[in-house]
């Protein structure tokens, strides 16, 4: 009764349309009540028998309207009716959307039937909780990464980027902590992702046991902008609804860096300037909107958001990452040359940071991971000698300490994509490296 009380109260009292006047490429174009439609406004465009292409606007030119379309413009012409809706795009997430594939519209594309309404309306394009009423980060949340779960430790609430060229391996990645991380609800948003990777990441990656606990947005490279963007925006709105019940919620997001692409894209449509690398002003304007909107609520529940980044050209400098890493609260960075190497996940742990750390390691244990990366960047900083026989043995302990470890801490950061290590049991095989090293001295 609530919901459809809801439904009511917000059904227009009057219909208002307008006519499309021109399609531009992927605009279009209407004329019509300028006074009802603003930035954003859902415009449903008819043409007799054929099924409604819904559009959203992007801009305004003199006396027009424009907008976008988040379908194919296939059969649309000059005159068709434009039916405005002044009311924002919403969606009804409930629990029973747990182990369902969906669009980026939230409806599902798995083949199990439909989705059954929630109990509230949540608006696509909410605000972030009130600063000064969120609850603080929580405790360690175990990602299963050994890597990650020593050297950059993920609290609840918390927020890591993770970035990586191309072929580096994030995919995979992903997919470990998509599998591993420990929450009570998993929300994963695949935008702009290949198609054919889809069924493989459902079936091989998550399992049938990860997709039971899990909803997955989809919205693939071949769909238009606006879809891509918004399957971002109905990911965090699924995430907001159960982080509202009190749900401990695993937001991923692959990729952060097609969600700017699909705003450049619509901001490029709608006549914004080109700016840094080609990259529009709102595209810099709406990721801190999409990205303070996870994290801890007001409440008991959290959205632990991780959100991986493709870096262009292998430049961890670029605008996007640069702007990713300014918003969130750690980031974790892959590099080719690791990868090379044939160690997986090739993260380089001297470059990650976890803007947690250290007031989330085990205190008891803090001394090793201190100990252990003091090792790792000494070796980084005198490698090209040591590769190049320059370094003669004994001329620094240390030094000679940062060689003999080198493979045994090199095999700890290696994984296996199917193995899941939690966070005492990669503290325990640290020490256990650190010790035996000690020994032999």
């Amino acid at each position: 009764m609530q919901a459809l009380a809801q439904d009511i109260e917000l059904t227009p009292d009057t219909l208002a349309y307008g006519r499309v006047a021109g399609v531009r490429g992927l605009l279009v174009e209407i004329t019509g009540p300028l006074r009802r439609m603003h930035i954003g406004t859902r415009v449903m465009i008819r043409d007799g028998g054929r099924s409604p292409v819904a559009c959203e606007v992007v801009g305004f030119r003199g006396d027009r309207a424009v907008a976008l379309p988040l379908g194919s413009l296939d059969g649309i012409r000059m005159g068709c009716q434009a039916e405005i809706n002044a009311s924002d795009a919403t969606l009804r997430p409930g629990p029973s959307w747990l182990g369902r594939v969906i669009n980026a519209h939230g409806e599902p594309i798995d083949g199990k039937g439909p989705l059954p309404a929630g109990p509230a309306l949540y608006p696509l394009r909410n605000q972030p909780p009130p600063a000064h009423r969120r609850s603080r980060v929580g405790e360690p949340i175990d990602l299963g990464v050994k890597a990650l779960n020593t050297f950059a430790t993920c609290c609840r609430g918390q927020r890591l980027g993770i970035f990586a060229g191309s072929g580096v391996g994030k995919s995979v990645l992903f997919s470990m902590l998509a599998r591993n991380t420990r929450s009570d609800v998993a929300v994963i948003a695949l935008i702009g992702e290949r198609g054919r990777e889809v069924q493989e990441f459902l079936e091989d990656d998550l399992g049938p046991e990860g997709l039971a606990r899990s909803i997955v947005v989809v919205a693939t490279s071949d769909e238009p902008a606006l879809l891509r963007r918004q399957a971002a925006y109905t990911a965090m709105c699924i995430s907001e609804f159960f982080r509202d019940r009190g749900d401990s919620v695993l937001l991923l997001m692959d990729s952060i860096t097609r969600f700017a692409m699909a705003q450049r894209e619509i901001g490029l449509a709608g006549g914004e300037p080109p700016t840094t690398r080609g990259y529009t002003p709102t595209v810099f304007s709406e990721l801190p909107k999409l990205l303070e909107r996870a994290g801890p609520g007001v409440g008991k529940g959290s959205i632990t958001g991780l959100f991986t980044v493709l870096v262009e050209g292998d430049d961890h400098n670029e605008p996007i990452s640069d702007t990713v890493r300014s918003i969130v609260d750690g980031h974790i960075v892959m590099e080719r040359q690791i990868a090379e190497r044939g160690r997986y996940p090739a993260i380089n742990v001297l470059r990650s940071v976890s803007r947690t750390m250290p007031g989330s390691a085990d205190p008891e244990f803090l001394p090793d991971i201190q100990r252990a990366r003091a090792l790792m960047s000494t070796y980084a900083d005198m490698e090209e000698l040591i590769r190049l026989g320059a370094y003669r043995k004994g001329s620094d302990p240390l030094v000679d300490e940062s060689i003999a470890m080198n493979g045994p801490l090199e095999a700890f950061l290696a994984q296996e994509k199917g193995n899941a290590v939690s966070i005492a049991d990669g503290y325990s095989q640290l020490r256990a490296i650190l010790d035996g090293q000690r020994g032999k001295g």
